[in-house]
């Protein structure tokens, strides 16, 4: 575990609840698919483009659905996710479905992936405000 992976899951433990849970799910969903661009790599190539396009741009930001989401990253992923914070895989795919376009909008405000995509802590931190 790398320093960045230690000062998060401190920020994360101290923010505790569901969000706090929520976002360590999501830090790990982002380590394990290559980051930001990992993540939106994996819609594109499941025929979410047109989602993750709108998520990325300054516009409105085009929903998906909690099946979707587990098409996307696969049943045996989300129930090991949903288990470190003990959810169902249904409410941790609804979770998600939910709060991704707003967390990729967060890391894109210019309507572009910026190099420095990697700052999902921040972005994680000012969706819990």
């Amino acid at each position: 575990m790398g320093l960045f992976d230690r000062l998060a899951g401190s920020v994360l433990a101290k923010a505790g609840g569901e969000q706090g849970g929520m976002a360590k799910v999501a830090l790990d969903l982002f380590n394990q698919h290559g980051g930001l661009n990992g993540v939106l790599d994996k819609f594109n190539a499941s025929g979410y483009g047109e989602q993750v396009a709108s998520w990325v741009s300054n516009g409105e930001n085009l929903p998906i659905s909690a099946a979707q989401v587990s098409s996307v990253f696969g049943s045996t992923a989300m129930t090991a996710m949903a288990a470190k914070i003990d959810l169902s895989p249904e409410v941790l795919s609804s979770l998600i479905a939910e709060n991704l376009p707003k967390l990729v909008d967060k890391m894109t405000p210019n309507g572009e992936v910026p190099a420095d995509a990697g700052n999902l802590l921040g972005a994680m931190l000012s969706l819990m405000k």
